[in-house]
Formats: structure tokens, C-alpha cells, sequence
């Protein structure tokens, strides 16, 4: 599937936009039938784990992510952290960036590629248009 891309302006300052866009447990209520499961201690750093586990009863399927960059904005400066996905049906990569905005607020964008593992190439304009979608409306819950 091609990368996504979304962007979304708020007034909130970028550490307190970090700390929403971070909260990795907040993402599992933001996104329908999907609970986050933590599987290393806070604080998050370069090589927590988690898992976004999607589903109902026992039909579920599994995203585990492992941070690989984790870069929080300080002053004047973008924030980036880099989610790389380590599941056997869903695989790819997160990004989350937050940078400052002219006149107070911030700047954050979310880029993600993700693939569905035996899903035909046919559907990849569609599973696109659903992960935009879903990813920016999550964006826009966990910012307000």
C-alpha cells in the first residue's frame, strides 16, 4: 500500500500534543473494536513494544509495534517517534511528527505504510482510503 500522509494543526503546545499522540493506550480507544496492550514499562523509549489487538471475541487479529525512534520536540524543535509493525498480518511502519507552528500551536503529521499480509494489490486504494480515514480521525480524538 502507498505511505499515507495526514496533517492536522492544533493550538495545543507541542509537548502536551506529543503526550496525547504518545499515550498508546489512548490510540486502542480511538480506533473501533481495537484495544492497546503494553507489553514493556514506561516511560516509552526506543524498543517499547505494544499491541493493537482488533476484534470481537474470538475473532481478533494482532499489531505489534516496536518503537524505533523516539526523539520528543524540545523548545523549538519537531518531535518524531517511529513505530516499526512486527505482526504476522499487518506489516510496516508509523510515523508521528510534531513540529511548531508559527504564531503558537503545532503541527502533527502521521505517515504510515502498512501492508495486509494476502491481500491483493486490487485493494490497496481501498484499504488506503480506509486507514486515512480511520488514522485521521483518531489523530483529530487524540488532539482534542
Amino acid at each position: 500500500m502507498p505511505a499515507i500522509r495526514i496533517i492536522h494543526r492544533t493550538r495545543l503546545a507541542p509537548a502536551e500534543a506529543w503526550r496525547r499522540l504518545t499515550d498508546w493506550e489512548r490510540h486502542g480507544s480511538q480506533v473501533p473494536l481495537t484495544r492497546t496492550i503494553i507489553e514493556t514499562a514506561p516511560p516509552t523509549h526506543v524498543g517499547t513494544r505494544f499491541t493493537a489487538r482488533t476484534g470481537v471475541g474470538s475473532i481478533t487479529f494482532d499489531d505489534p509495534m516496536e518503537v524505533t525512534v523516539w526523539q520528543p520536540p524540545a523548545d523549538t524543535s519537531a518531535g518524531l517517534v517511529r513505530l516499526v509493525k512486527r505482526g504476522g498480518a499487518v506489516t510496516g511502519w508509523a510515523e508521528i511528527e510534531i513540529r511548531p507552528a508559527p504564531g503558537g500551536g503545532c503541527e502533527a503529521e502521521w505517515r504510515e505504510e502498512l501492508r495486509l499480509r494476502g491481500l491483493p494489490r486490487l485493494f490497496a486504494p481501498l484499504t488506503a482510503a480506509a486507514a486515512r480515514f480511520l488514522f485521521g480521525r483518531a489523530l483529530r480524538a487524540l488532539l482534542r
